[in-house]
């Protein structure tokens, strides 16, 4: 379907185990509301993905790189998310007197193509300046010229999909088990605490983030 299959096969995987912003969210939502929160998550997430594969092969993302007003709108918008999602763990941790975990709260609404979690992934994944980035620089190294550009783009985000999926769902349990042995206890506030923290320093980057 691609150029040099393996070669992008070998770096996706390596650039996915690389922590960021999206494994911080899988981590934190699995501790709120149970690993099915952390799967809804990483399917919001992983499906952004066909989002930016589908405007790099369209060429779309360099015009966006292109203007100003329109990235900048990107990073108001991604780390605007980012940094009130961060505000929301923080005043969580500071206000409650507890920080309740997976086996109290419901895991998933019942109609799980709605769920909170998966719209925080969704939303954090497409409007964030750094994968759009990525994938305009990161794509077209693969593209064979003589084949559709948008269906390579998307076979890739595809496999990016599967292999994300994999490690964030491997994430979302053990931050569940994790959370169970903190559960009601001050070290479960802390933990909210350190990821609003994290969540806040993320959505800061992304405001200073520069065009290339």
């Amino acid at each position: 379907m691609i150029d040099q299959f393996w070669t992008f096969f070998i770096a996706i995987t390596l650039l996915t185990l690389f922590p960021g912003v999206d494994s911080l969210l899988v981590v934190r939502n699995s501790s709120r509301g149970g690993w099915k929160d952390g799967i809804a998550t990483s399917t919001g997430i992983c499906s952004g993905l066909f989002v930016h594969a589908t405007v790099s092969a369209l060429g779309i993302s360099a015009l966006l790189l292109q203007s100003a007003i329109a990235f900048n709108l990107l990073k108001l918008i991604g780390g605007g998310y980012l940094l009130w999602l961060g505000s929301c763990s923080l005043w969580n941790a500071l206000h409650r007197k507890e920080v309740t975990f997976s086996a109290v709260q419901p895991a998933v609404p019942r109609i799980f193509l709605w769920s909170r979690s998966l719209r925080e992934g969704f939303v954090c994944n497409v409007f964030n300046p750094k994968t759009l980035l990525f994938y305009m620089a990161f794509l077209p190294q693969f593209i064979d010229p003589s084949r559709s550009p948008i269906v390579q783009s998307l076979f890739m985000a595809a496999v990016h999909f599967c292999i994300a999926m994999v490690y964030q769902g491997g994430l979302a349990i053990l931050a569940c088990r994790i959370s169970d042995w903190f559960k009601g206890s001050s070290t479960g506030r802390l933990l909210e605490g350190l990821a609003g923290v994290i969540l806040v320093s993320f959505g800061l980057r992304i405001f200073l983030e520069r065009r290339i």
